[in-house]
């Protein structure tokens, strides 16, 4: 009996993108029976007439309009009672993928019951290793994030994000980034997927500490994506007071 996987991509407005990665999903996902949904918060730049269009004969893509923009926490829960895989992977629309990870995350979870979430190694286009949070965050974390110097990164950001672990090898964190994260599908349908008190930024964080209450949250050096990572948060007010929002409702939350 072959394995059964689902991703979900949550869009708005990503026109520019989510034709690459709705593309590589299903062009190199093949060692699984695999459904791909894409979850469109309204989107006004024609990202849905772009998919309609170029996927036409894709019969495992599913696309869903909710003509609202609820959020990232909510755009994903809105297939929870939908999906029955037993695998589950959340992808932004900005993701590349260059062979079948969900096949070899999919079979390592097969593997070790004991966990239920996986994080991919995540690598900019160019295939530089971003560096993602690892630790639960900690506003000292978030600031040395903030001023980060990619080139000599301090003492904080590595120990952050972990680069000090041997990376060739599977290792337990606090902290899978939202970009892509890999659940068993009965955990994630068990916690009620994300929590939507937050629009977006931290229900990655957050979901993580409640897995990680009864199994395991593993980096998984074996399945590597490419990840445009836009920080548009640094940029644009909008996004910046969302941030701030999301990082106080994370803080009160977990304040014991």
């Amino acid at each position: 009996m072959s394995i059964k996987a689902s991703a979900c991509i949550v869009t708005y407005n990503n026109i520019k993108y989510i034709g690459k990665t709705v593309g590589t999903l299903l062009r190199f996902t093949q060692g699984v029976d695999f459904t791909l949904y894409v979850v469109d918060n309204g989107s006004t730049d024609g990202t849905i007439e772009l998919l309609e269009q170029e996927f036409s004969t894709a019969q495992n893509l599913k696309i869903i309009k909710t003509g609202n923009n609820n959020g990232f926490g909510a755009g994903h829960n809105e297939i929870l009672n939908i999906i029955d895989s037993d695998y589950h992977a959340v992808v932004n629309p900005d993701i590349i993928i260059a062979d079948d990870i969900i096949e070899k995350m999919a079979k390592y979870m097969e593997e070790h019951s004991d966990i239920d979430l996986l994080s991919p190694q995540i690598c900019f286009p160019d295939g530089r290793r971003q560096m993602l949070g690892k630790r639960s965050p900690k506003l000292k974390y978030l600031f040395a994030s903030r001023l980060r110097d990619e080139e000599k990164p301090s003492r904080l950001l590595r120990e952050y994000t972990m680069t000090d672990e041997d990376w060739s090898q599977p290792f337990d964190i606090e902290n899978a980034t939202g970009c892509f994260m890999f659940f068993r599908t009965s955990a994630f349908k068990r916690l009620g997927g994300f929590d939507e008190r937050y629009f977006m930024y931290f229900e990655d964080c957050d979901i993580t500490r409640e897995i990680r209450k009864t199994s395991r949250a593993v980096f998984f050096p074996d399945a590597i994506v490419y990840h445009v990572w836009g920080r548009d948060s640094k940029r644009d007010l909008k996004l910046m007071s969302i941030h701030i929002r999301s990082m106080f409702s994370y803080f009160w939350k977990w304040r014991r």
